[in-house]
């Protein structure tokens, strides 16, 4: 047999080389796997530009698992996505943390039908991205730029949430409700309002150690300071000077009352006055946001309390310089006070003190005695800590631990966020007299700088440990509460 010339396109022979076995199912196996293991070492296992995975995401909120709604809700896409925004910007006006806001728009796009979305906040400011495949993204923005008082409203938004999460609200029906919520009355007039901040301050005066006459100097300083803050609010004028304002008018009474010859003690007074001008609500939601993995937002909530605290500074040094040039007596600070009540009087006042605190942010009526019951036993446990040596600075972080630990329980049973009774129940732990006595040396006694930097130091340790143990409490709660979210849903279904 004679071999033919091989022209330009022949193919060669192959006869000599070996023959190709078909692969056994085992192998077939083996190469998928290393396919796939070569891809995890390369990608990794959740690629950094993929959506967000909801069940992770809300892992561990009181949103997990949502009930999703489908059939052409993709259509109206725009529509639901302005509902998340209104949403979030409702609650960052009534002041939940960034956390909490985020968890409810994604459980509220999810539970609508939405898909592939992508959720960014910031200090003041949050953004929805829908991008679905094959189809003209939308990302919308909407920016917070005022801020109120209204624990209601928020707890209201958390149940509107919690219903639309368990598949018994629609859109339609959720945007209704929420209009509702935002058109609605807060639950407690303003004449309510300012009693309860000059009834916060005798009764936190008299725990300190004031007597009675320090109590009702401090009821009526308190009075003029929210009249004065609701004025300045109505001529627009910024925070700063709206803070400076009344941290100076409750030292300057103080002062100019014992410069008449009254018997008290201005520096007992003045911390009571001060500590409702304290951002508590401000500075725990920074140190959750910080925890939780948002240090833009944390940052700026930040900044604002340091802006806070140094207003009320610059209010108090003032004050002191007007009192001597009236001729009032330099303040004793390093004054200290036996306790003026037993131990179960300091326990009512404590829990009247958090009663008014709750009714200045504006919280719904019957959450006002469960939040005292939680604020009552973190007083208990404070007085225990103490008792036990753990330190001043120690015993408010565990305290606080059991507070926020207490609050979540109790907020969800009553269907509310944590943040709606921990802050009222944990104002309680901060050092207000500590805080205000370092401010004075800070800003009065030069010479004794470096001991007022300390104390500040001191002080805001104290502030940072109960924000923290806040925080702590809540995240440990979350294994223990999962069946009151769900039972809760349960309890949506049959309606």
């Amino acid at each position: 047999m004679t071999e033919g010339p091989q022209g330009a396109g022949s193919r060669p022979h192959t006869d000599g080389l070996p023959k190709t076995q078909p692969l056994r199912p085992s192998q077939v196996r083996q190469n998928v796997n290393a396919k796939r293991m070569l891809r995890r070492l390369v990608q990794g296992e959740n690629p950094p530009t993929a959506p967000m995975s909801i069940v992770d995401r809300l892992a561990g909120s009181p949103y997990a698992n949502p009930t999703i709604q489908v059939g052409g809700v993709d259509a109206s896409a725009r529509k639901t996505i302005d509902f998340a925004l209104h949403l979030a910007e409702s609650m960052f006006r009534y002041g939940a943390g960034a956390l909490e806001v985020e968890t409810s728009m994604i459980a509220v796009t999810a539970a609508l039908g939405l898909k592939n979305i992508e959720v960014d906040i910031t200090n003041q400011s949050f953004a929805i991205n829908y991008a679905p495949k094959d189809q003209t993204p939308i990302s919308l923005l909407r920016v917070v730029r005022s801020w109120t008082n209204n624990y209601a409203g928020l707890a209201q938004v958390h149940q509107l949430v919690t219903d639309i999460v368990a598949g018994g609200v629609g859109r339609s029906e959720a945007v209704r409700r929420l209009d509702e919520i935002i058109r609605s009355t807060k639950p407690f007039p303003r004449w309510m309002v300012t009693m309860a901040f000059g009834v916060f301050a005798a009764v936190f005066v008299g725990v300190l150690g004031g007597g009675p006459g320090a109590s009702g100097l401090a009821f009526v300083a308190n009075l003029l300071v929210n009249l004065v803050a609701r004025q300045l609010g109505k001529w627009r004028t910024p925070d700063f000077f709206a803070t400076m304002a009344c941290s100076f008018l409750v030292t300057f009474i103080a002062l100019a009352l014992k410069w008449a010859g009254a018997d008290i003690a201005p520096s007992i007074v003045v911390a009571g006055g001060i500590l409702l001008l304290l951002p508590t609500g401000r500075l725990v939601s920074s140190v959750q946001d910080a925890i939780n993995g948002f240090p833009v937002t944390a940052a700026g909530r930040f900044l604002s309390t340091l802006l806070t605290f140094g207003a009320i500074v610059a209010g108090i040094a003032v004050a002191v310089v007007c009192g001597e040039l009236i001729g009032s007596e330099v303040l004793d600070v390093t004054q200290t006070f036996p306790e003026a009540y037993p131990l179960w009087g300091q326990a009512i006042l404590i829990a009247v003190a958090v009663v008014a605190i709750g009714v200045t942010e504006q919280t719904q009526t019957r959450l006002l005695l469960p939040t005292a019951a939680v604020g009552l036993v973190g007083f208990f446990a404070l007085w225990g800590a103490t008792f036990l040596g753990l330190g001043d600075r120690l015993s408010p972080a565990i305290a606080a631990v059991i507070i926020g630990l207490l609050a979540r329980v109790v907020a969800l049973k009553l269907g509310a966020p944590q943040l709606v009774v921990a802050v009222p129940a944990a104002l309680i732990l901060l050092p207000g007299l500590k805080i205000f006595r370092s401010m004075y040396v800070l800003t009065v006694e030069e010479a004794d700088i470096l001991l007022g930097a300390g104390g500040m130091l001191n002080a805001a340790a104290i502030v940072m440990g109960v924000a923290a143990g806040i925080v702590l409490g809540d995240n440990l709660a979350r294994p223990f509460t999962k069946s009151l979210s769900s039972n809760e849903r349960r309890r949506v279904r049959r309606r």
